[in-house]
């Protein structure tokens, strides 16, 4: 059985499609975007809770930013012809 465990994963990461740091950029940014929309629920669920939606509303300023970064990373790699 553990050959053939092996031999399934004997040739997994042979091949990629960009380099690890550009697909980091861009699973980071995908999570991050990710997150961003969800904030506006916990918002929502927080009603009668400001402090609590105060909270939430600086995380997502924070992730706004986040991401706003990672697409001028992106975009610098893009002009560079290294993505």
């Amino acid at each position: 059985m553990a050959m053939t465990a092996e031999k399934e994963m004997e040739h997994i990461g042979e091949s990629k499609a960009i380099e690890n740091h550009d697909h980091d950029m861009i699973h980071e940014l995908s999570k991050r975007i990710d997150a961003v929309w969800r904030f506006d629920q916990y918002i929502a669920n927080a009603e009668g809770d400001s402090e609590l939606q105060d909270f939430w509303r600086e995380l997502k300023e924070q992730e706004q930013e986040n991401v706003h970064r990672l697409k001028e990373f992106v975009a610098e790699h893009i002009e560079k012809d290294c993505f």
